[in-house]
């Protein structure tokens, strides 16, 4: 990360900080904003004069093509304080790559690697005192890209907005979870935008989980879209299954997602000589595994819950109950990804990255 603030970037500081009005500890996740955010228009084929201004309301043209045709992209990222005070991110280089994949997907033009970099590090170090130190503690970062030229016309934008909003957070999900698994729905489909992190993909899982949880569910286990027969993502997650002492996750590709924190727990696991299996795994298997003891964990990966256990799951009108493990490895990844974030542990990966 660079220490110097651009001359590129315009700030505009707040006033009176809103901080002294949040209470730390009770966050609900996604909901308390910092004081700054950050803004970068895309017209006449260039990347404006990034700026950093007071967190606030847009105002945008009723027919932005965002709202017509959901050209709309982003990504999650935590920043994270060790107790002495210094701040960490985790990956950012992953972040960036991943967001200009998923532009590209959805024909948005690429953003500078100079402007995501120095934008962020400079927002980052403006709003400091909303990063709070304490394991568990982050600092929840969504960039995000949405279309904005004001035209309904069916075809891609011609002027964009780049922006980066900060929300302080706790844990994702409180307790382990039950999840059904898909029989019908899916969340993406081969040849789609299902490895990019798209708005669409995400509005379109909501009515399945809805029905999920008025069946008592709190997340699903998504299948394949042609069988629905092999295991895919868990929610918002990438997925990982423990068949006796084997670690078992889905290969990525065109429907699933890269998962930063699903590669970096693979990478954990094989440096500490866990046997790993990156390979398409049925439904079928998963059940059979339940049925003869050999199922011992289910557990979701992602940035905001890092990694959530699954207690139990549904399927064809079954229900599954794991038994809780000791010394689980859900847990003992998590501590291991976490000691790096925060700065507890040694980073042999090279994977943090100071503010």
């Amino acid at each position: 990360m660079r220490n110097a603030v651009p001359q590129e970037i315009e700030i505009t500081k707040i006033n009176e900080s809103k901080i002294s009005q949040v209470d730390f500890e009770n966050l609900a996740f996604g909901k308390v904003f910092t004081d700054h955010m950050f803004i970068c228009d895309y017209v006449n084929g260039e990347w404006q004069t990034p700026k950093i201004v007071p967190y606030g309301p847009l105002t945008l043209d009723p027919s932005a093509r965002v709202f017509h045709y959901g050209q709309a992209v982003f990504e999650g990222m935590k920043a994270y304080k060790d107790d002495q005070g210094d701040t960490f991110l985790f990956r950012p280089d992953e972040n960036f790559k991943r967001i200009n994949k998923s532009a590209e997907r959805l024909a948005m033009p690429e953003f500078p690697e100079e402007y995501f970099f120095d934008g962020l590090n400079t927002l980052l170090k403006l709003d400091d005192q909303w990063i709070k130190s304490g394991f568990g503690n982050s600092l929840y970062i969504r960039p995000f890209v949405i279309a904005t030229q004001p035209s309904v016309s069916a075809s891609e934008a011609d002027e964009y907005r780049f922006m980066i909003i900060c929300s302080p957070a706790q844990s994702y999900y409180s307790g382990d979870v039950s999840v059904l698994v898909a029989e019908k729905f899916s969340r993406s489909a081969s040849g789609g935008f299902g490895y990019a992190k798209a708005a669409g993909n995400y509005a379109g899982q909501f009515y399945p989980t809805k029905l999920a949880k008025e069946q008592g569910y709190q997340q699903i286990i998504w299948t394949d879209s042609n069988t629905h027969e092999y295991v895919e993502e868990a929610g918002t997650m990438n997925v990982f299954f423990r068949i006796n002492d084997t670690l078992l996750t889905a290969p990525v590709s065109d429907r699933i997602l890269d998962g930063i924190t699903r590669k970096s727990l693979i990478a954990l696991a094989e440096k500490q000589g866990y046997n790993v299996e990156v390979r398409p795994i049925k439904v079928s298997e998963v059940v059979d595994a339940f049925n003869n003891g050999s199922l011992k964990e289910i557990f979701g990966a992602g940035t905001a819950a890092v990694v959530s256990p699954v207690k139990a799951f549904g399927y064809k009108g079954e229900h599954y109950e794991l038994e809780k493990q000791e010394n689980s490895y859900a847990s003992y990844f998590k501590k291991s990804l976490m000691d790096i974030q925060y700065n507890k542990a040694e980073d042999s990966f090279g994977w943090r990255t100071k503010v």
